[in-house]
């Protein structure tokens, strides 16, 4: 597998699975995603997702927002609308 930051995302979410999201989001931390892929919104949906299930909704909030905005496609909007009502 070739590196790449796409490859570095999924990573984190692979140990966010195994080791629980903390840990998840400290991976994401020590990465410079932002950098490579601050327009993705998958990027922004998975940090929202990790701190919304360490119980920390109120700060999943923006990313959920900035994830909304760069969604490409209905269905996925809808999708994050969702996981942010259950963020509040």
């Amino acid at each position: 597998m070739a590196p790449s930051p796409i490859v570095d995302l999924n990573r984190a979410i692979a140990v966010a699975f195994s080791e629980g999201p903390d840990a998840g989001l400290a991976l994401l931390d020590t990465l410079n995603l932002d950098a490579h892929l601050g327009e993705y919104h998958l990027l922004h949906a998975t940090r929202a997702d990790l701190l919304r299930r360490t119980g920390r909704p109120a700060d999943a909030l923006p990313h959920y927002r900035r994830a909304l905005e760069l969604a490409p496609s209905d269905p996925e909007r809808r999708f994050l609308q969702r996981r942010m009502s259950t963020a509040h």
